[in-house]
């Protein structure tokens, strides 16, 4: 099994950046094995929404909605996923999700971490 950890959200005035970080633990071959890692968001009543994606290789998509604003970014010595928000909008307030799977094609993610708030205010 994987379990993975968000961290740096928070409240951010528009037009600001936020790093988000998310920490793989647990299985070992489970981790080695994982081929696709994202960021993913939902803002209250609306659906969850792909952000970014991160293979194995480092070839990275963005949902049209952030491209040119965020970067996704990974150290797999850490086991770590890296989000950096920049020129936050209002629009960006979510709650943020990191997860991780085994797919070529960057779908059907298995592992989904707890979630970390993002807010920007008006």
């Amino acid at each position: 099994q994987v379990q993975l950890v968000e961290s740096g959200g928070g409240s951010v005035q528009p037009g600001g950046s936020l790093r988000l970080s998310c920490a793989a633990s647990g299985s070992t071959y489970s981790i080695d094995n994982l081929y696709c890692m994202g960021w993913f968001r939902q803002a209250p009543g609306k659906e969850r929404e792909g952000v970014a994606t991160i293979d194995r290789g480092g070839s990275r998509s963005y949902a049209d909605s952030v491209k040119g604003r965020f970067t996704i970014s990974q150290d797999n010595a850490k086991n770590t996923l890296y989000l950096q928000m920049n020129s936050l909008k209002l629009e960006d307030t979510a709650t943020y999700y990191c997860a991780a799977g085994y797919s070529r094609l960057c779908s059907g993610f298995t592992h989904w971490g707890q979630g970390t708030q993002v807010t920007v205010p008006s």
